[in-house]
């Protein structure tokens, strides 16, 4: 397919949860999706292309961005879904541990995007979305979570100081900070240990429609926008 086919998206993490959401809502905009997961169902969608893998790793990182180039001609977007969340108090956390979250969140983050960004030069812009998490701006003491935002919180930095890097080159730069989003990431005892102000939980659809508002808004780069039912707003 030629480079005046549809837009495509490059989505990882996305065989559940709010990648699989995210599929689904770059599809009804009529996008082509590049769907990236270390278990990846065969689509049944001739325009999703299914790569598996663990982006984490820097070979798959590569083959799924020239999988979307190859295959559709061109890279649109970038949704760097995929991450792990992993709760330990700090002094228990192992370099394992360690090894594992810097390798998703931020190393994967780091492959993806360098080599998805040529792409978007040469055709003349394409956008960019980060998934971090609200514990970055707002920690609680019920949820140990420093590797979350030593790797989040790095991402949230990554994503405004590439929306200024690339403003005039017409590529947006953005994150979405989920609070608890109701997905298999999240043991279903531990979803209503302190709701939000709003008083409920975050559903996949909420982060979607976000992302989907980000997409769809050009005059917004550089944004972290919080979906997390006002928690980062305060109690």
């Amino acid at each position: 397919m030629s480079a005046q086919g549809p837009k495509v998206a490059v989505i990882t993490g996305a065989s559940q949860g709010i990648g699989a959401g995210l599929v689904a809502a770059y599809r009804k905009l009529g996008y082509a999706v590049v769907a990236n997961s270390r278990t990846m169902p065969a689509p049944q969608d001739l325009d999703v292309l299914a790569v598996q893998g663990d982006i984490a790793d820097p070979d798959v990182a590569e083959r799924v961005v020239n999988a979307g180039a190859e295959r559709f001609g061109r890279v649109d977007t970038l949704v760097n879904n995929a991450g792990i969340f992993l709760s330990k108090p700090f002094t228990d956390y192992t370099e394992k541990d360690f090894a594992l979250l810097i390798g998703v969140n931020l190393a994967a983050f780091f492959r993806v995007t360098q080599r998805v960004i040529p792409h978007m030069l040469q055709q003349g812009g394409g956008h960019i979305v980060n998934i971090t998490t609200s514990l970055v701006d707002h920690a609680k003491s019920s949820v140990p979570s420093v590797l979350a935002s030593l790797t989040k919180g790095g991402l949230q930095s990554a994503t405004k100081s590439l929306a200024i890097e690339y403003a005039g080159r017409g590529i947006r730069s953005n994150a979405v900070s989920p609070g608890t989003i109701r997905t298999p990431m999240h043991a279903a005892d531990t979803l209503y240990e302190g709701l939000p102000p709003v008083g409920r939980i975050g559903e996949v659809s909420d982060i979607v429609d976000a992302v989907i508002y980000l997409e769809t808004a050009p005059f917004v780069t550089g944004a972290i926008l919080h979906v997390d039912g006002g928690e980062s707003a305060g109690h």
